[in-house]
């Protein structure tokens, strides 16, 4: 028997309403992945790491902020990372620029440990750079002056209070970690020495200090994360732009002169809002890009 005319009608209406409830969830998804898509992320590694040693930081920007693009830039890994900071800084500056380029909306900067003071090397001399967020994992922003492992294997027959024999020649300047080693007793040799930090800082004469300044704050936000246990990064306040005066007594960073003269936009950037200091304690060194605490307290919030 065949159904009337209404009852067909009817049971397409009903097969339209069916679809639409199956379709509206998807739309609806598909908008709200639209409207929360989350800027690419950027990984630098540090000394005597490579992109494998991330594994953990991914999962976490993963679960927190879904199908975020992550890149860990694979260059200068192991023993490669003790080469010339500017070398690294151009050749992380290579890889990272298309990846800005092909982000409208910008990207965000996970820097640990060395990498941390790369990536300030690239943000100042990067004119068109679209960096939002600049997350300095543990970095020794103000400088190296300890007796550590890395420095008993590096330079064994070597201690922190006459290492400057070595890292304040022209051969010493070609090796990474004395590009920013920053010994209190010797300044003045650092002052003249120092072809990376002293020039970042411009704590030396330094004709292109206006303009990394004016590329260094077109960030939108600085995170310096460190803490007391870390255990290399010495004194482990130079994450946070802290570092030791003559008597190797910490002068933390709103006490520095370089943020004090503004040098590079520490205070300009304090002044906005936008300086952030986030210290946690019971991280060793090696730990930071994998402890979730650290991702939770520190880095998820800035990711968006």
């Amino acid at each position: 028997m065949k159904g009337s005319r209404s009852d067909i009608k009817s049971r397409r209406r009903g097969s339209s309403s069916g679809a639409a409830r199956l379709l509206y969830p998807l739309l609806g998804a598909c908008l709200w992945a639209a409207v929360v898509a989350y800027k690419p992320v950027v990984i630098v590694h540090g000394l005597f790491d490579s992109s494998g040693d991330f594994k953990n930081l991914l999962t976490f920007i993963n679960e927190s902020h879904p199908g975020t693009n992550v890149t860990v830039i694979d260059l200068f890994d192991r023993s490669a990372s003790l080469q010339p900071m500017w070398k690294q800084v151009e050749g992380f500056k290579e890889a990272i620029y298309p990846i800005m380029q092909n982000a409208a909306e910008g990207v965000h900067f996970i820097c640990y440990s060395q990498g941390g003071l790369i990536c300030r090397g690239i943000l100042s001399t990067l004119s068109n750079h679209n960096v939002h967020t600049f997350i300095s994992l543990s970095s020794p922003q103000a400088g190296q002056y300890g007796d550590t492992d890395y420095l008993k294997y590096l330079f064994p027959q070597f201690m922190k209070s006459n290492l400057f024999h070595l890292c304040y020649t022209g051969i010493g300047q070609r090796i990474s970690i004395c590009n920013y080693w920053n010994d209190p007793h010797h300044r003045d040799l650092y002052l003249n020495s120092s072809d990376y930090l002293a020039l970042l800082n411009s704590e030396r004469p330094n004709p292109n200090s206006t303009e990394w300044k004016k590329n260094f704050l077109k960030i939108t936000k600085l995170v310096l994360i460190g803490g007391p246990d870390d255990g290399v990064i010495t004194p482990w306040q130079s994450s946070q732009f802290g570092f030791y005066d003559d008597n190797e007594t910490v002068v933390e960073i709103q006490n520095q002169d370089l943020y004090l003269r503004d040098v590079f936009g520490l205070k300009t950037l304090a002044a906005r809002g936008d300086l952030i200091l986030c210290s946690v304690p019971g991280v060793e060194h090696i730990y930071w890009h994998s402890n979730e605490t650290v991702f939770h307290l520190c880095m998820e919030k800035w990711l968006e």
